[in-house]
């Protein structure tokens, strides 16, 4: 079943034609409405680690932009807003 919330097949139970294995991880090639193949990570399907049911706050993504800019050496983030 395809578990990727913004994939146009969400909710779709797809038969697995074969696997593909590469270091990026593990990909299914799936046959839709008998037609068409469609390449998905496993990630995205019900045989992978569930996704996140929260997504990031508005704190939570200014901490990150915060760790970016101190890794990149930058020190006030503010002046960077619209660049």
């Amino acid at each position: 079943m395809v578990t990727h919330p913004f994939h146009p097949l969400c909710g779709r139970e797809l038969p697995v034609l074969f696997e593909r294995r590469t270091r990026r991880g593990l990909w299914f090639v799936c046959e839709v409405d008998g037609q068409q193949r469609v390449t998905l990570r496993q990630e995205w399907t019900d045989r992978g680690a569930p996704a996140g049911e929260q997504r990031l706050s508005a704190d939570g993504l200014t901490a990150l932009r915060e760790v970016a800019d101190a890794l990149l050496g930058r020190r006030d983030s503010a002046t960077l807003v619209g660049e």
